[in-house]
């Protein structure tokens, strides 16, 4: 929230195997979506193959045509500075 400040957080897709939905964040159209899993959380932007990312953050769904992946598990260690900036450019690109 701290790098899109006028992002919504909702859940959407609820269903019976998940009731309380995944939680999205958009700003002007979707961001990404965040799901856990026994061993990762999984942030999915919605654009992530047209985001720039210099710092190499994108580390699932490399070959999708239009999403990118960030697996995070718990020995990791995130680069903020570089998430943040994949934001602000999903953000950026939803403005366009």
């Amino acid at each position: 929230m701290d790098a899109a400040p006028d992002a919504a957080e909702e859940a959407k897709w609820k269903k019976a195997s998940n009731p309380d939905g995944v939680p999205t964040f958009s700003c002007d159209g979707l961001i990404c979506t965040v799901e856990t899993y026994k061993d990762k959380v999984k942030v999915t932007f919605a654009k992530g193959a047209s985001l720039p990312d210099p710092a190499k953050v994108f580390n699932a769904s490399l070959d999708a045509g239009t999403r990118r992946a960030v697996d995070i598990k718990e020995s990791d260690t995130l680069d903020e500075d570089a998430f943040t900036a994949l934001i602000q450019a999903a953000v950026a690109l939803n403005r366009d």
